[in-house]
């Protein structure tokens, strides 16, 4: 069990990336105070793991239900994040109502909790087990959570105009992202479609 627990730790950890989310994380809480902020990564935190384990007891009968496949979840999770970071690139600072929804989209799902989880996490329970993914799941929660939260340090390190700086070029990668996940999720229906 534990060597089916760090395997599936590892998995997950490359899935949800949440080291590569940091530089997004920075520049969509960047006109937030430190409480607010708080706020953002437990609201972000909590939805996506809601989401995520979620999935590991009932995705596929979700997707079943819903008659939907795991490229319409990456194209319609990338359509978001694509028109979330072209109105992050196209306008300054962000107002304080749309500041504060991140937490939840993009910051929680799809970003957190994407497609590439999603679908690790269903694949590993047929490998696994719920209860070792469960626990894997959960311990890679508690790190991005700690990552997230100690990333005000960053903040007041780079200042103000290094957040600016970080949060356009999180919106570059943001669009690359979504791009990615629009692609992949078109080539696996067609792929699908000629079997």
């Amino acid at each position: 069990m534990a060597q089916n627990f760090v395997i599936s730790f590892l998995g997950l950890f490359v899935a949800m990336d949440i080291i590569g989310i940091l530089p997004m994380y920075l520049g969509m809480t960047r006109t937030l105070d430190p409480r607010r902020r708080a706020k953002t990564v437990n609201q972000s935190i909590l939805v996506a793991a809601v989401v995520a384990i979620t999935f590991i007891f009932v995705g596929k009968f979700v997707f079943k239900v819903l008659g939907i496949a795991i490229w319409d979840f990456k194209v319609g999770g990338g359509i978001v994040l694509l028109v979330m970071s072209i109105l992050d690139l196209i306008r300054g600072k962000r107002n304080d109502e749309h500041t504060a929804s991140t937490g939840v989209v993009p910051l929680a799902v799809p970003l957190i909790t994407g497609p590439a989880l999603i679908t690790t996490v269903m694949l590993q329970v047929s490998l696994y087990g719920h209860l070792v993914v469960f626990l894997s799941l959960t311990a890679n929660f508690v790190f991005a959570w700690f990552a997230l939260f100690r990333s005000a340090l960053i903040t007041k390190v780079i200042g103000e105009e290094g957040t600016d700086i970080v949060s356009k070029i999180a919106a570059l990668f943001m669009t690359a992202i979504a791009f990615s996940m629009i692609r992949s999720g078109i080539f696996e229906a067609i792929a699908a479609a000629k079997m």
